[in-house]
């Protein structure tokens, strides 16, 4: 069992993520605000769905505010699909989205894949030249600077370099990282790519590697 909070100022779409979670054996709290939740008030929550289009407070600006204090996933309920919201909602530290409207299956399916890779336990260190992995602490290295990847974008990262020289498809990357294989949400694992190879650009080269026409391998 979880505890996850539904934060939509739409009290129907609570009541449904509430109904559909709560069969699953989570414990749901609901708010139809962000406005007065601070991270402290975030700690006690393994997961956070949090709506983008809210008129006293958005959820973007909200995640900004308390993702460097909350380590649980978040991800968001949007009706915006442009790939700049995508970008942006992905950059400021989420982990994973869900399209307006959205079925009680895709939403049961992304909130237990983003919950198992919560409780997956790592006791190694992965090293690649000057990249390593710490595996307990889901953090990568180069160099040994730290890089401030999100938890999908490290996610992505150590699928790829576990399997060293492995292609693989955008496909099986989503349904792999983010737990729903929907072809149109592809352009999420796109996304998350890009700022892992504009994080990386600042330590050294980017070692993933796009294979035209196929996927990403780690070089």
């Amino acid at each position: 069992m979880a505890n996850i909070i539904a934060i939509d100022d739409d009290a129907g779409i609570c009541k449904l993520i509430e109904n559909a979670l709560t069969r699953d054996g989570h414990c749901v709290t609901c708010k139809n605000s962000a406005v007065g939740l601070t991270p402290q008030d975030l700690k006690v929550y393994d997961l956070i769905l949090l709506d983008v289009m809210m008129p006293e407070l958005d959820g973007f600006s909200f995640c900004k505010h308390i993702r460097q204090n909350v380590d649980a996933p978040i991800l968001f309920i949007t009706a915006k699909t442009m790939d700049q919201d995508l970008v942006d909602g992905l950059s400021i530290g989420a982990d994973d989205y869900i399209k307006k409207p959205f079925s009680l299956a895709e939403l049961r399916a992304r909130v237990s894949a983003h919950l198992r890779r919560e409780h997956r336990e790592h006791h190694q260190t992965l090293l690649l030249g000057k990249v390593r992995f710490d595996l307990s602490e889901k953090k990568v290295f180069y160099d040994d600077q730290v890089l401030p990847l999100t938890k999908s974008e490290y996610e992505i990262c150590e699928l790829l370099a576990r399997r060293k020289g492995q292609v693989f498809s955008l496909e099986y990357l989503l349904e792999q990282i983010l737990g729903f294989n929907s072809q149109s949400d592809i352009a999420a694992i796109r996304v998350h790519v890009k700022n892992i190879r504009t994080k990386f650009t600042k330590y050294g080269n980017c070692p993933i590697e796009t294979v035209w026409g196929v996927g990403y391998t780690w070089k």
